[in-house]
C-alpha cells in the first residue's frame, strides 16, 4: 500500500512539473519578436507591422509638422512640441485656435493619446471644413475629452470624456484620471463611426442615414446646417481653454 501511494505521488508530481515546463513553453511561445518590438517601441514611432499595414505619424514627436491653425496658414505659439508630446498651453501669450491637419481624411483609423489637466476640456474633431467656417464645430463631429470629476459639463451624459459630443454618451466609462494618460481610437469607415477609449468600445453609430439626421436635427449643432454632413475633412485637436497634451498620433487610411 505505502509502496503505492508513493507511486502515485511521485506521478502527481512529474505530471505537475510537466504540465509547468509546459506552461512556460506557451508562454514564450507568445512573446513573439512582432510583440517584442511592439512591447519596445517608442513614442511617436511605429513599428514594422504598424508600417506594413498603412499606418502614418501625424506627428513625429518634435515638431507641429503637417498641422496648422484652424483658418490661418500658422500654428499658435500656443501649440507646442516638447519632449515627445504635443502641447495646448493656453498660459502663452498668443491667439489661440484649434490645431488640424494640413491633410483631409475620409475614411481612416486614428490612433492617439491625451491627457488633460485637472478639471479640463478638449476634444477631437473630424470631417472639418475650412472654407467659409467660423468654427471647426461647425462641420467637425468631435470625440469628447474632459476631466470628469470637476469640469461643469461633466453633468451632462453626451458632453463625458469618449462621448460622441452631445449626441451618443460613452458607454462604459472607462476615462483614466486627469494627469493620466488615455488612448483613443477613432474609426470611421463609409459612415460606420466606433469610438473607443483606454481599448474599450465606448460609442457606436451610423452616420449620414435618417437616424443620423434625426439625431443633429435634436441637437445643439442644428443652427450649423453643415455640421455632420461631410464625408470627408481635416482631423483637429480643440483649444478648449485648457492645458492638454497629446502623443503617438497616427492614422491608417481605409
Amino acid at each position: 500500500m505505502k509502496s503505492t501511494l508513493l507511486t502515485l505521488f511521485v506521478a502527481f508530481i512529474c505530471f505537475g512539473l510537466s504540465a509547468c515546463g509546459n506552461s512556460k513553453k506557451a508562454v514564450a511561445g507568445q512573446n513573439t519578436s512582432e510583440r517584442q518590438e511592439t512591447m519596445n517601441s517608442k513614442d511617436n514611432t511605429l513599428t514594422k507591422k504598424q508600417k506594413k499595414e498603412g499606418w502614418k505619424l501625424l506627428f513625429d514627436g518634435n515638431s507641429t509638422d503637417g498641422w496648422h491653425t484652424f483658418n490661418e496658414d500658422n500654428v499658435s505659439a500656443k501649440w507646442s512640441a516638447k519632449n515627445g508630446v504635443l502641447i495646448f498651453d493656453p498660459e502663452v501669450k498668443s491667439k489661440g485656435g484649434d490645431l488640424v491637419t494640413n491633410k483631409e481624411y475620409s475614411n481612416f483609423h486614428l490612433k492617439l493619446d491625451w491627457k488633460i489637466s485637472a478639471c479640463g476640456n478638449s476634444g477631437i474633431m473630424f470631417n472639418i471644413q475650412e472654407n467659409g467656417q467660423e468654427k471647426t464645430y461647425h462641420t467637425g463631429p468631435e470625440m469628447q475629452i474632459l476631466d470628469n470629476t470637476c469640469h461643469g459639463d461633466a453633468k451632462y451624459p453626451t458632453h463625458r470624456a469618449g462621448s460622441l459630443y452631445d449626441l451618443i454618451q460613452a458607454q462604459p466609462e472607462t476615462e483614466n484620471p486627469a494627469g493620466e494618460w488615455n488612448t483613443v481610437d477613432i474609426i470611421l469607415d463609409q459612415g460606420h463611426l466606433v469610438f473607443k477609449l483606454n481599448g474599450t468600445q465606448v460609442v457606436e453609430t451610423q452616420m449620414f442615414n435618417d437616424q443620423w439626421t434625426e439625431m443633429l436635427a435634436n441637437s445643439k449643432f442644428k443652427r450649423w446646417p453643415g455640421f455632420g454632413t461631410f464625408k470627408k475633412g481635416h482631423i483637429g485637436l480643440q483649444d478648449h481653454g485648457d492645458y492638454v497634451e497629446f502623443k503617438n498620433i497616427m492614422i491608417k487610411e481605409l
